[in-house]
């Protein structure tokens, strides 16, 4: 079957759920259940901050992304950061996450969007295996507070 791109409907929340809770296992981290609910109602609400889409096949979610637009210092033109991306472990090796990927990439690009990035932990391999293929690393580092 076919494997579709589409932005994330209120109908999604439980299967988007179940993504989002491996996502958090992933990255080893559990965020409060107030945060979720904020972030799902951010995501479809239609003029929310956050938008998301999903990647189906056959009915069923795969993987998610979520992306947002800011202004920047450096351009007249938003930016993009495509803040989250998960393909469940079952589904993986099947260009899911290029897909999701270049969906924001058009979406961005539609929006005109001066720029798209996002972020990874250094010691995601898998992803970076992609991203080295489809995008440039800028050999900036990320500092907090």
């Amino acid at each position: 079957m076919a494997i579709a791109i589409r932005a994330l409907a209120a109908e999604d929340r439980q299967e988007w759920l179940a993504l989002w809770q491996g996502y958090q296992r992933f990255y080893e981290t559990r965020l409060d259940g107030d945060v979720t609910a904020l972030t799902w109602s951010r995501i479809i609400d239609p003029d929310g901050p956050i938008s998301g889409l999903a990647a189906e096949e056959s009915g069923r979610l795969l993987g998610f992304t979520h992306y947002l637009f800011h202004p920047s210092s450096w351009t007249k033109s938003d930016y993009c950061y495509l803040q989250d991306l998960f393909v469940a472990q079952e589904a993986r090796g099947r260009s899911i996450a290029r897909m999701l990927i270049e969906e924001v990439a058009a979406r961005a690009e539609a929006a005109g969007a001066a720029r798209l990035y996002w972020l990874t932990h250094e010691s995601n391999e898998g992803a970076r295996a992609l991203y080295d293929k489809i995008a440039v690393r800028t050999g900036f580092i990320q500092y907090r507070r």
